[in-house]
Parts: structure tokens; sequence; C-alpha cells
């Protein structure tokens, strides 16, 4: 396993700003920047199921925000969210709801990955908002939950820090 460090400072800082987003990025950092950025099929196995998930949250919240579910498939990102235990990780930290949300759109994503999945133009990538409008309701209902699961998150990270990293005086 990757040993994965968080600045006491940096938690300090989080407490003190009342700022999960902060808390939780503090966490997504470290363990980015234990595994020289990005995660991958090579250094994956260097990260325990705690910290896979919370960049599965990472990829999820950073996609969905973004562009919505249409583009989180078209990036490639699909697999990695329906085709793992991801939606079990979720309901495993306490996020019914968000394993639910999961769950409910997986049989989706399969209907339609294939032409999601498609190398296209950006004219091309903007149709696919128009031809799969079925994805507007996970969409809205993402960002509709989005603070409440990051709070849930950033509370199982608070609860759980040891599974995260390890807290190094700075």
């Amino acid at each position: 396993m990757k040993e994965v460090t968080v600045s006491d400072t940096l938690l300090r800082k989080a407490a003190e700003k009342d700022d999960m987003d902060f808390f939780i990025n503090t966490f997504i950092d470290a363990i980015k920047t234990a595994i020289g950025g990005e995660l991958n099929a090579d250094n994956m196995g260097q990260l325990n199921s705690d910290q896979i998930t919370l960049l599965a949250w990472d990829i999820l919240h950073t996609e969905v925000m973004d562009g919505g579910m249409v583009q989180l498939i078209h990036n490639g990102y699909g697999p990695f969210i329906w085709l793992n235990p991801t939606d079990k990780a979720f309901r495993n930290w306490g996020l019914h709801d968000l394993f639910k949300w999961i769950k409910s759109s997986h049989k989706l994503f399969l209907q339609c990955r294939d032409d999601i999945e498609k190398d296209c133009d950006e004219d091309e990538f903007m149709a696919l908002f128009e031809k799969y409008p079925q994805f507007d309701d996970y969409d809205d209902s993402f960002v509709e939950n989005e603070e409440l699961w990051s709070q849930q998150i950033a509370e199982y990270i608070d609860n759980n820090i040891d599974k995260f990293a390890v807290v190094v005086n700075d």
C-alpha cells in the first residue's frame, strides 16, 4: 500500500473554514499526490478501497457537476462507476441515496454507453445531450443531493481518517 499523508495544518485550515469541500479535497489531493496524479490500472492496487471510493466520488462529482452523466460516460468513466462495486462502497459509507442513484442508472448506462463513448467532435458531443434526455433527471437529482452527499462523505472521512491518510505534523 502506498502511504498517503495529509498535513495537520491543512486539516486545521479546513476546520477553521468549516468548508467540507476543502476538507474532502485535502484527502483527494493527498491520494492523487501519492499515486502520481491520476488513478489508473497500474496504481490502483496501491490504494485501499476507501481511497479508491473517494477518488470515484471525485470523478463522479467533477464530471456530473460539470457536464452531467453524458459527459461522465463520454469521458470514459462509466465502467469505473457502474461496472465496479462503487455503489456498494457508497452504501457501506452510509450514502444510501447515492447507492440508489448509481444502481437505478446502471441499466441506462448499459443501454447508451456504446453510442456515448464514441469519439466525436464538439457538435456531435453536444447533440448527445439532446439525444439522451433520459439522463436529465439523474443530473438534476445529483445536483439536488450533491451538498448532502458531500456532507456525508466529509463526515465519513472525519470519522475514519486513518482509512484515507496518515496525518503528519508540519
